[in-house]
C-alpha cells in the first residue's frame, strides 16, 4: 500500500529523447530544483516523487523480480502469452530491447531524483536527516541495480565497464562507465551514510537503518565479501528488531483452484495475501514498494504477469522442478501451487501457478513488491559461515530459515561443500518469486538449464563463467544491452561486447 503521492512542478522531470543522453539531461524545467527546494516539507515531496519512480513495471514494480527467475530456472512464459518479457524468457535481446531501455531510464531517474534530496544542502533535524538517508539509499538500490543489470558481476570481472555514477548534475558532462568495483565502493559508501542518518522507522515501504544494512549485506554477498557480509547481516538479525512469522502466519492456504481460473476461489492466506505495508510493525519485510488502489501498475502489475485470477495475464508460469523441491509440509507449498494438466489455456502438461501476488486488483489494496526480507539476511548470514570456515553456524542459520518454513523437517546437517548446496537449495525455495535465483547462479559462476518452454520441452543450457569482457557469449548473453539511445547520444558510454 502506498499513501498518496502529490505530484507537483517541483518534481517534475523532462523525458529524454533519443537524441539526448539521459545522463547529461538536466532533471528540472525552468528554476533549479536545488534552490527550490527550501523547507523539510519540499524534501519530503521531492522524496517520495523518488519512490514512486521505482514503482516503475520496468524496475522494482515487475521487472526487477520477475528477470531473477524468468532467466534462472524457477518460471518460463506460457506458450499462450502476451509477448511481455519474451526477449529475457528466450535470452534475444537486442540493444533496442525495451526492458533494458527503460531499466536504464527509470533507475537513472530515480538517482536523479534522489540526488535533489541529498543535495539539497537543508539540514539540523531528524527528519531532514531520515530523508536525506532515504535518498542515499534509493540512489544505491538503483546503481546496484543497475551495475548488476548491465555490467559483469564482481565476482567475475571486477575490473570490467559497470555504469556511470552519478552523484549530481552537470550540464557539460557526459559520463562514462565507471569499473564495475567502483561502482559497488559507491553503492557500500551510500549505505554507510544511509545507515548514519536514518533514525526513523516509516515503514516498510521506505527504508529504514536495517532496511539500508540488509541492502549492504546483499552487496556484499554479490562481492564475495563474506567478512563484512556476515557482519552486516548479523546487525540486521542481532539488533533490528525484525522477526519471521509463524508457519500459519505465513501461508495459510483456503479454497480452490477450480478447473480454471474463473472458478478459483484460491488464496494463500497469511502474510502472502496481506497487500498492506507495516506501518509500525516488523515482521519479515525490511523494505518493499507499495502499490495501493490509487498508485500500482494496473495491467502490468506483478501479480497480473502470474495470475489469471481476477483478470490477470498470467503469462508466466512455475517450473515443476521447483515445486517438486517443497515438502508437503512446507508451508510454502502454498505458494507454488500444481493446478494440474490443461488449467492454463493453450499451455500443454502441469500448470504451476506462483501465488506470491494474489492482490493485483484488489479492491481495498494491491500487492507490494517485497526488495528486502529478513529470511533473506538470515540466508546471507548462513553463506557468509560457510565461506569464513563455520560449518556449525551456517547450518544453524540455515535452519533458522528451513525448519521455520517446515516444522516437521529435522534441519540440514551437512557437511562440506554440501552446506553450500544447502544454502542454495533454502534460498531458491524461500525466495522464489522475488528476483534472487538468477543473481546467485551469476555470482557463483554456475550452469544451468534454462527452460524457454516445459510442455513441450525446449530449453538452453547457460554458463555463468561466460561472462566478462574475456568471456562471453553473444547467443546466451547475461546482462543487458547498453541502450542504443545512449550509445548514440553520449559519445564516451561503450557498449558490452556481446552485443557489439
Amino acid at each position: 500500500m502506498k499513501n498518496k503521492i502529490y505530484i507537483l512542478a517541483l518534481v517534475v522531470f523532462v523525458i529524454s529523447s533519443c537524441s539526448q543522453s539521459f545522463l547529461e539531461n538536466e532533471p528540472y524545467t525552468g528554476t533549479s530544483l536545488n534552490s527550490a527546494i527550501k523547507t523539510e516539507s519540499d524534501l519530503l515531496v521531492a522524496l517520495t516523487g523518488t519512490y514512486s519512480q521505482l514503482r516503475s513495471y520496468y524496475i522494482f514494480g515487475a521487472s526487477g523480480s520477475i528477470k531473477g527467475d524468468l532467466q534462472a530456472d524457477n518460471t518460463y512464459i506460457t506458450t499462450s502469452n502476451t509477448n511481455r518479457y519474451t526477449t529475457l524468457n528466450n535470452f534475444s535481446l537486442t540493444t533496442s530491447d525495451t526492458y533494458a531501455y527503460y531499466d536504464w531510464y527509470y533507475n537513472y531517474t530515480a538517482i536523479k531524483y534522489a540526488n535533489l534530496v541529498i543535495n539539497s544542502g537543508l539540514s539540523g533535524t531528524a527528519n531532514i536527516d531520515q530523508y536525506v538517508g532515504e535518498a542515499y539509499a534509493i540512489r544505491a538500490l538503483s546503481h546496484f541495480e543497475l551495475v548488476r543489470d548491465f555490467a559483469h558481476p564482481y565476482t567475475v570481472a571486477p575490473n570490467d565497464p559497470g555504469v556511470p555514477i552519478i552523484k549530481s548534475f552537470n550540464k557539460d558532462t557526459l559520463p562514462s562507465r565507471a569499473s564495475v568495483k567502483d561502482v559497488y565502493a559507491q553503492v557500500i559508501s551510500d549505505l554507510d551514510k544511509a545507515y548514519n542518518l536514518l533514525t526513523l522507522y516509516r515503514g516498510s515501504g521506505y527504508f529504514s537503518k536495517y532496511a539500508a544494512r540488509a541492502l549492504q549485506a546483499r552487496v556484499y554477498q554479490n562481492q564475495g565479501d563474506w567478512v563484512n557480509a556476515k557482519i552486516a547481516a548479523l546487525d540486521v538479525i542481532n539488533n533490528s528488531g525484525w522477526s519471521l512469522l509463524a508457519p500459519a502466519a505465513y501461508v495459510a492456504p483456503s479454497g480452490s483452484l477450480g478447473t480454471s481460473y474463473a472458478k478459483s476461489t484460491y488464496s494463500p492466506g497469511g502474510y502472502w495475501n496481506n497487500a498492506a505495508v507495516q506501518t509500525s510493525t516488523k515482521n519479515e519485510t525490511l523494505f518493499e514498494i507499495a502499490s495501493d488502489v490509487t498508485n500500482n501498475n494496473g495491467f502490468v502489475s506483478i501479480g497480473s504477469l502470474y495470475l489469471q485470477a481476477g483478470g490477470g495475464y498470467g503469462d508466466i508460469l512455475a517450473l515443476g522442478g521447483l515445486y517438486n523441491l517443497y515438502s508437503a509440509t512446507d508451508v510454502r507449498k502454498g505458494l507454488v501451487v500444481d493446478a494440474g494438466v490443461g488449467y492454463r489455456s493453450g499451455q500443454a502438461g502441469n500448470t504451476y501457478l506462483a501465488y506470491k501476488y494474489p492482490n493485483a486488483f484488489g479492491a481495498a489494496d494491491r500487492d507490494d513488491t517485497k526488495i528486502l526480507r529478513l529470511a533473506d539476511v538470515i540466508l546471507i548470514a548462513a553463506e557468509a559461515y560457510y565461506n569464513t570456515s563455520d560449518p556449525d553456524n551456517a547450518n544453524l542459520y540455515l535452519n533458522f530459515v528451513a525448519k521455520k518454513r517446515d516444522p516437521s523437517f529435522a534441519g540440514y546437517a551437512s557437511t562440506g561443500t554440501q552446506i553450500l548446496e544447502d544454502i542454495l537449495t533454502e534460498r531458491r525455495k524461500e525466495l522464489a518469486f522475488e528476483g534472487g535465483r538468477f543473481w546467485d547462479l551469476v555470482r557463483l559462476k554456475r550452469t544451468w538449464t534454462k527452460v524457454i518452454n516445459q510442455n513441450p520441452l525446449k530449453s538452453i543450457s547457460i554458463n555463468a563463467a561466460n561472462n566478462s569482457n574475456a568471456s562471453f557469449s553473444k547467443i546466451t548473453p547475461l546482462v543487458y544491452p547498453i541502450p542504443q539511445a545512449e550509445i548514440d547520444a553520449n559519445k564516451n558510454i561503450t557498449q558490452n561486447p556481446e552485443f557489439n
